[in-house]
């Protein structure tokens, strides 16, 4: 994060995010003010909290996409939530301390598959070896007879021609010769019962526990399989990585993580925001703000790996709040997120820079598709801007979706071809503004057809 400024933090969203400039700007500013946080003496550290944010626009906008490109250029664990699935405790359902359970168990993800790469060249040695064993056992024990005999400069001779065919057969197997080769590899798998808890609420650390303890009383089994040994080299590299890392160390690094750059996102804050019920469904609501809190405000949740405490991860909500608002949401909560950004409505130019200019582009996407195929596939400037305007113009007569609108409309357009591909030996196909028009405008003009197709 040192190399990454606010500005280079924004540049970097801009290549997969249109528009939408002051969420990226408040976004890089708060990942920017963590690496900040890191530098400052101890003593006042503990002090600075994270600036959480609630952006705030319709569906489709970017405002998943900015939570998790963040996180990618971070390089921190991240988990994305939906606060809708959330329950107040004593209701069925998840509590939402499960969020912290779940960062963490990204967090050691992360750096067990670090630590793994660090040693994954030796890791690979150690699988060549025991490759080597199971496709070409040697017997280097003397035998008894030879040693009574004390025939020692033969045995000795042995030993060595024995030595030779193995670094001979070696080479081979290193240079790729018995890829496709057969072998029987004996594993190691967790011979642990899957376990469910059946309770009221708050029941998964129980399950947890158990399953845990279990673990380390019953012994490991051991399975064979068969498989070739390219696929059998990435089994036993991967259980001879896992032997050479020191997970103690792992989960130390990764509880580490989640306390100083976690980044938790919060989708559809919306929904639990509102006016209080007495019944049904939504009684809930409030009730999970209130759990919601004390997680965002800073509190100790107990995982299998230790004890998290969550002052510093940085709480990312968002939510259209279309029926609600952000002030219907209880004010101690309102209060854990000081900055709250609203998100522009896409427009017909944005639609255009969106299929064309982010490094994962629809029209970059359906035409590296059709590539497999043989086909070079090409959106002439007037196709794209016609696909732009009915995108627009649905989400303006229909519900507005935002950018996904634009995976509908394409992919009405081009059922056709994807599904007449590789039969139609067509070897370039040219999308026009006339074609765009003939497949699509008369569904677009029908409200009530494309409230189903578009």
């Amino acid at each position: 994060m040192k190399e990454l400024t606010p500005r280079q933090i924004v540049r970097e969203l801009d290549r997969y995010i249109v528009g939408q400039q002051a969420a990226k700007k408040s976004v890089a500013i708060a990942m920017r003010n963590r690496w900040r946080r890191l530098q400052v003496p101890d003593q006042l550290r503990e002090e600075i909290m994270p600036n959480n944010i609630i952006l705030i626009g319709t569906t489709g906008v970017g405002k998943t996409e900015i939570a998790r490109r963040l996180a990618m250029l971070a390089n921190a664990p991240f988990i994305k939530v939906e606060a809708s699935k959330f329950t107040e405790v004593g209701y069925v359902g998840r509590d939402v301390e499960s969020i912290v359970r779940d960062l963490t168990e990204v967090s050691v993800g992360i750096v067990r598959h670090e630590r793994e790469a660090e040693v994954e060249e030796k890791a690979s040695e150690l699988a060549n070896e025991r490759l080597l064993d199971i496709l070409f056992p040697v017997d280097d024990t003397p035998k008894p007879a030879l040693v009574e005999d004390g025939d020692a400069d033969h045995v000795e001779e042995l030993r060595a021609r024995h030595q030779r065919t193995r670094e001979k057969l070696r080479e081979r197997l290193e240079e790729g010769d018995y890829e496709d080769h057969l072998v029987e590899i004996k594993t190691h798998t967790d011979s642990t019962p899957i376990l469910q808890v059946m309770g009221p609420f708050g029941m998964d650390d129980v399950t947890m526990n158990l399953q845990e303890m279990l673990g380390n009383v019953l012994p490991k089994k051991r399975r064979t399989q068969k498989t070739t040994v390219a696929e059998g080299r990435k089994i036993l590299a991967s259980e001879e990585a896992s032997k050479l890392i020191d997970m103690e160390e792992v989960i130390r690094e990764a509880l580490q993580r989640v306390e100083e750059m976690g980044i938790v996102f919060i989708d559809e804050l919306d929904k639990i925001a509102g006016e209080h019920a007495t019944s049904g469904p939504d009684v809930s609501r409030e009730g999970v703000q209130r759990d919601i809190l004390p997680i965002v405000e800073g509190s100790s949740v107990v995982t299998k790996y230790g004890v998290v405490r969550t002052e510093h991860i940085l709480f990312l909500a968002a939510g259209a709040f279309h029926v609600s608002k952000p002030s219907d949401l209880i004010p101690e909560l309102q209060g854990r997120f000081p900055i709250r950004v609203e998100m522009d409505d896409l427009t017909r130019k944005d639609f255009v820079k969106i299929l064309t200019h982010p490094r994962n582009a629809l029209i970059k996407q359906y035409t590296a598709l059709l590539s497999t195929e043989g086909v070079d596939l090409k959106f002439d400037k007037a196709a794209i801007n016609e696909v732009a305007r009915v995108a627009y113009d649905v989400n303006m007569s229909t519900e507005n979706i935002g950018a996904r609108r634009l995976h509908t409309i394409l992919t009405t357009l081009l059922e056709d071809v994807l599904f007449d591909q590789p039969e139609d030996k067509t070897k370039q196909i040219i999308i026009t503004k006339q074609l765009v028009h003939d497949k699509v405008e008369a569904i677009s003009k029908d409200q009530d057809l494309s409230r189903y197709i578009l």
